[in-house]
This record gives C-alpha cells, sequence and structure tokens, in this order.
C-alpha cells in the first residue's frame, strides 16, 4: 500500500507511533534531536500525548491529524511531537500535571503547547477540528506578536508543576497505629456502592489495589461487613460486561454503575492485578467464581497477549470493524439479539436469561453487551438443571461463540512490552501458582522473569522500559523496578531460587544509586541518568497501578527482612510516614500505602522453613490466606540471614519468627498456622 504522506515516525517500534506515521502532520518522536530542533528554531512545540487502545485519540487523529488544512497549521507553526504514553511515563507525568493545573482535569489525547525550552503554555484534551485550529492560531499569534506573555505564563506553570508532586521530609516520629487505619476505611466507606460494589459514581474503575488492601483488612480484622462488600464488587465485577464473559479477561472500565459497558480496551497491568486479586479473593472464601475467572483471564493473556519468547504484549485497542467495515468501540465483543438465536438455536432461551439478552444487557443500536444478573442457583432451579449440565452449557456457548468472533476483524494490538507492566502480570501468575497450583502458571510466571532478566536488565545492573522488534531503546522508569523486585520476590518465595530475591535486593541498590532523593528519602520516578525535563516528579499517590513509591516502600520493608538490612528498613518506615498526613481524607489514592501500614500496625511474620521437604510444606502452608507474613526457604544449608545455621538434613523445620523472636521450630503446617493465628 501506497502513501501520500510519510513523517518520522515511521522510524519509531512504539505502534501507537506508527498508528501516526502517515498523518500529513509532520510528526517527530521525543528525542534530542526533536527538542534541540525546537530550540534552534525557536519555534513552539505540540506535543500530543496519547496510547495505542485510546478510542477518543483516535478519533481526534482521523477528525484532525489525518486533515492536511490542520496538519497546513501545525507544519507551519510548530514542532509537532507525537508521545506515546506507555512509552514515556515520565513526559506524560509532566504534561499532565501542566493540564490539571491549567484546565481542572486530564486525560487523553492529552495536547500541550510548550516553548522551546519544553515549558508548557497551553493545554487540553480531545479538540474538535474547529476549536483544534482556532486555538493553535490564536497561541502562535500571540507568541509572534507578544511572546513575553508566554514566558510570563510558563515562569508560574512551571512553578506550580514543580510543587504537585513534592514530598516533604516528615520529622515527626513515625507512630502507625490501627486506629489511624479505621478512620481511614471509614471516611473511605461513604462513597461505598453497596447495591452494585465499586463507588457510588460512573465511570467505575476495578482499581484492583483498593479491594485488595480492603480484602486483607477485612479479613485480618474480622470485619464482615466490609468483606461482603469486597465480595460483593468482585461478584458484580466478574458479571459485568468490564469482564469478556466470551474471551476471558477485563476491560478498563464500565461507563455505568452496574459494570455493564465497559471502555472496550484490555490493558495488561489491569488483568494482571486482578488475576493477584481473584486468586487471593478464592483462597478465602474457596468461591469457584473467582477460580474461572482468573482460569479464563490466563487463558486470554496466553491466547492473545504472549510472545513466543514469554513476554507480554500491552494491550487491545477498544475499536475495530464492524460488520459494515466502519471503526466502532466494542465492535469485536457486542451481540445482537437475531445473530444469537442463529447460533444458539434451542439454547438461545437459557442464554438469553443467564446473559440478560433483555433491556437489562441491551447498548445500543441493536447490540448486547453480555451481562450476568443471577447467581446460577436461579438458573439452575429456573430450568432444572444440574449444575454439571449448566457447565457444560456454557463451556459449549463460550468454545462455540468465541469461534465464531475469532472470524470478526480483531481490534488492534499493542505489540510492544514494557517491563513493569510484565512485572504485574509475572506477580499475577505467581499468584495463580501460589493459590492453584497449576504449574503451567509457575512455567509461564518463570518464562516472562527469564526474559527479563536476559533482555531488559542491562550489564550496568539496571533496567529498560521497552521491548519491540528485538530492541530495548528506553531507560528504566521507577516503575520497572519497583514492580520486578515485588515480582522477583514472589517467585522466590514460591521456588526458593535464591536467584530471584538477590536479584531483587540488586535492582533495590541500584534504585538508590539512580532514583534516590536524599532530601525528602522517596524515589523519583526518572533515573539521574535520563535527561532531565520541566519538573522530576516523585509518584506517590496509588492508582488504578499503586504508585512506584507504595511499592518501593513495600519491596524495602520485605528486603530488610531477608537481608537484615537496617537502611531499608528505615527508609520503608519514612517513606510511610512522609505520606501519612495525607492519606486519612483519601484512602482510596492510597491503598497500597494503607496495606504496608498494616504489616506495622498488626504481627508481621518471616516463616522459615528449611529441610529437604521445604517446598512441599511452603506449597501446603499457601492453601492458607497468611498476608501478614514472608516466606524464606531452603532444601540444603544457605547463608542468607534468615536461614543460616538452620538446616536440618534428617527433617524438614518450619520457624515462625515475628519482632526477630522465633517461636519453637515445627514440623507440621497446622501446627504452623496455628502460630500465624496466635
Amino acid at each position: 500500500m501506497t502513501h501520500k504522506y510519510t513523517n518520522n515516525l515511521i522510524n519509531e517500534t512504539s505502534p501507537y507511533l506508527l498508528q501516526h506515521a502517515h498523518n500529513p502532520v509532520n510528526w517527530n518522536a521525543w528525542n534530542k534531536k526533536t527538542l534541540s530542533e525546537a530550540v534552534k528554531e525557536n519555534k513552539l512545540m505540540l506535543i500530543s500525548v496519547g496510547y495505542s487502545a485510546c478510542h477518543w485519540c483516535h478519533v481526534m487523529e482521523h477528525e484532525s491529524f489525518e486533515d492536511s488544512l490542520v496538519a497546513q497549521v501545525m507544519n507551519s507553526n510548530f514542532i509537532n511531537i507525537k508521545v506515546d504514553r506507555e512509552e514515556r511515563p515520565d513526559v506524560d507525568q509532566v504534561y499532565m500535571s501542566a493540564v490539571q493545573l491549567m484546565t481542572g482535569s486530564g486525560g487523553w489525547p492529552m495536547n500541550v503547547i510548550a516553548l522551546p525550552d519544553g515549558r508548557p503554555v497551553w493545554g487540553g484534551t480531545y479538540f474538535k477540528k474547529e476549536q483544534w485550529i482556532s486555538a493553535l492560531t490564536q497561541i502562535s499569534t500571540l507568541y509572534k506578536e507578544d511572546p513575553k506573555k508566554l514566558y510570563e505564563y510558563a515562569d508560574k506553570l512551571e512553578h506550580g508543576i514543580k510543587s504537585m508532586d513534592v514530598v516533604h521530609l516528615n520529622t515527626d516520629e513515625p507512630v502507625f497505629k490501627k486506629a489511624f487505619i479505621d478512620d481511614a476505611v471509614k471516611i473511605w466507606s461513604k462513597q461505598f456502592d453497596n447495591t452494585d460494589g465499586g463507588l457510588s459514581r460512573a465511570p467505575k474503575f476495578m482499581m484492583p489495589n483498593n479491594y485488595h488492601f480492603l480484602l486483607r483488612y477485612a479479613y485480618q480484622t474480622n470485619n464482615q461487613n466490609l468483606a461482603d462488600f469486597v465480595n460483593l464488587t468482585l461478584k458484580k465485577m466478574a458479571y459485568g460486561g468490564v469482564y469478556d464473559q466470551i474471551g476471558g479477561g477485563f476491560s478498563r472500565y464500565s461507563v455505568d454503575t452496574k459494570w455493564h459497558v465497559p471502555h472496550f480496551e484490555k490493558m495488561l497491568y489491569d488483568n494482571g492485578q486482578l488475576v493477584s486479586l481473584y486468586a487471593d479473593a478464592y483462597l478465602i472464601s474457596k468461591n469457584e467464581l473467582y477460580k474461572d475467572i482468573v482460569t479464563q483471564t490466563l487463558q486470554y493473556i496466553k491466547r492473545e497477549m504472549t510472545t513466543e519468547n514469554g513476554a507480554f504484549y500491552s494491550s487491545l485497542d477498544a475499536d475495530s470493524n464492524s460488520p459494515e467495515g466502519k471503526l466502532e468501540e466494542g465492535a469485536f465483543y457486542v451481540w445482537q439479539k437475531d445473530e444469537l438465536k442463529k447460533i444458539l438455536k434451542n439454547d438461545y432461551d437459557i442464554f438469553s436469561d443467564y446473559y440478560n439478552i433483555n433491556n437489562y444487557g441491551h447498548w445500543e443500536h441493536d447490540n448486547y453487551v453480555l451481562i450476568r444478573k443471577e447467581d446460577d442457583a436461579v438458573i439452575l432451579k429456573k430450568y432444572d438443571l444440574t449444575e454439571e449440565s449448566l457447565a457444560k452449557k456454557k463451556k459449549s456457548w463460550e468454545d462455540l461463540l468465541l469461534s465464531i468472533r475469532d472470524n470478526r476483524p480483531k481490534p488492534r494490538l499493542d505489540d510492544k512490552t514494557l517491563t513493569s507492566w510484565n512485572a504485574i502480570m509475572l506477580k499475577g501468575y505467581v499468584d495463580a501458582y501460589r493459590v492453584f497450583e497449576n504449574k503451567d502458571y509457575l512455567d509461564a510466571a518463570i518464562k516472562n522473569a527469564s526474559f527479563i532478566i536476559n533482555y531488559q536488565l542491562r550489564e550496568d545492573g539496571g533496567l529498560n522500559h521497552n521491548f519491540k522488534n528485538g530492541k530495548s531503546t528506553i531507560n528504566g522508569y521507577l516503575e520497572d523496578y519497583a514492580t520486578t523486585i515485588d515480582a522477583f520476590m514472589a517467585l522466590y518465595e514460591n521456588t526458593l531460587d535464591e536467584k530471584w530475591l538477590i536479584t531483587a535486593r540488586n535492582l533495590a541498590n541500584y534504585t538508590f544509586d539512580h532514583f534516590y532523593d536524599d532530601r525528602s528519602k522517596m524515589f523519583f520516578f526518572t533515573s539521574n541518568n535520563d535527561q532531565s525535563l520541566v519538573s522530576r516528579s516523585i509518584e506517590y499517590r496509588d492508582n488504578v497501578i499503586p504508585a512506584s513509591n507504595s511499592i518501593m516502600a513495600k519491596n524495602l520493608f520485605k528486603l530488610s527482612h531477608y537481608f537484615d538490612n537496617e537502611h531499608f528498613r528505615k527508609t520503608a518506615v519514612t517513606m510511610l510516614n512522609n505520606v501519612k498526613p495525607e492519606i486519612q481524607d483519601y484512602a482510596s489514592g492510597y491503598s497500597n500505602w494503607l496495606d504496608l501500614m498494616l504489616n506495622y500496625t498488626q504481627p508481621y511474620y518471616e516463616v522459615v522453613i528449611v529441610g529437604t521437604n521445604a517446598k512441599q510444606k511452603i506449597a501446603a502452608l499457601n492453601q492458607t490466606y497468611i498476608p501478614n507474613k514472608l516466606i524464606a526457604g531452603s532444601t540444603s544449608e544457605n547463608a542468607l540471614p534468615l536461614l543460616e545455621n538452620r538446616f536440618n538434613p534428617t527433617e524438614t523445620l518450619i520457624y515462625v519468627c515475628v519482632n526477630s523472636a522465633c517461636k519453637l521450630p515445627v514440623t507440621k503446617i497446622d501446627n504452623a498456622i496455628k502460630l500465624l493465628k496466635e
């Protein structure tokens, strides 16, 4: 296929950037050459940020960036830069802060105009073509006629951006009490939706870390009401259209309050975290629904999101071609009534009842998004079915509809690999293995961890952020280190292969050398080897993915136990104490910090299992939900601080330790669990 236009993005590897390579806009990637060109030509920069699975990014591209008149305005007045926010979260963070300051909100696509030195002066999200041309014309005129105004505004805005993510060292003595967490959850609970789960608003995001913390907190405090709310949320998400009832896996969020109609893009990081969450929820409740969710989601990841070398792709787009050949959101996933009647024949009535091919499940244009409303027991009674016969029916429906759906035009795949998201998915696989003991899950986890070590870990001890076509082009961010350390420690706890624990410790040491802020005792998002941006941010508020600093603080807490490292221990305490003043009023934005705080307010155990049968004992121990522990173990003599001088060749011993004191060793898992529940 020949293209009328080709710009510099043709040399990039990001699928999102390549999607814009044939726009008439003279797009450039964010790099030193482009930035120096802006300075040399003294031209304003137009920085447009999005990602491959973003619906409104595609809309704006089609309306504006494919239009030659718009391109003329952009090319004449600006150095135009396209940024994939997943490849360059550092650039995204800085300019998103600016847009939030200027407009009060943010989102994608994000479009910013900056001075030649990179400081922003104007920005917003999606613009219609006429608004876009008008804004660009006004700003370029102002820059020509009265640039001083823009420079004055840039000074003020720069100050605002730099103050947004400032963390001050909290010199108050660190005091972490259960009452503090109780109060935070009490304030938070006023927003709970006790009918459909989640928070009482739309759109509804899954926010896995919120529910992981609440699940643990409810369990450790015997709060049945809260446990019921978490289980309601997990059930409603699993029943909703936000979960792909036919192919497994979750979309990003639902646009309504009942988890029905999603924004149809599927992101790796959501699915990795949700696998971990549903696995732990199963461990407590033994609810088969949760097991099904984990099984189906991992089948989806294996089928559609995994490379030959064990790496994971990033996302699937929301949009795909409809039967009429028009790019539409959700076209791949929706069904029409007549179509289902033809496919399912005699089973249609039960299917339509089960998945609500009625007003409850209707979306728009005669399309239905499958959603469950009733528990299986209601359907069994109504249609006089056994559990086994319903399970058979469901399996045949899924297989049949999946095979038909696979013949539809598929959503675009963002086939780049990101270290941080891979580590999140790797942790999901490890957690699924820990709970369900399926060796395929462990094999997938080890294969992915080996990919990270072989392809993303550099000789200097640092990580790269991305991987595509055999190349890593971007230096790692704190999120890459934090998530990889977390996943590697989990892998160690389930395999006792010390390589993963030592690598985790080495990566932590690297972050102190390249990311640590001596002033605040927190970690910057970018390395000191990276080119500086308008501001060097510290990411500490938990979002859909927990903040890189909260993951890092939890990592240091655990590593301090494994290696008896006082510096790690003190840093974790200081980091939590720094954030503590902000937590209570907005607990949902600090749930991972609260999870760490539970390690200080409740007993936290070191479970040390040493002996030839250590792995079998660990597998047995893992069948009980014990969130307030770490596991160390060995099947032979070992010099790690927790393992030294504990090996006995004749029997496998379990040591339960808390606050640097160990109970007498036991040989039976039941006895160890009793010690952990005292």
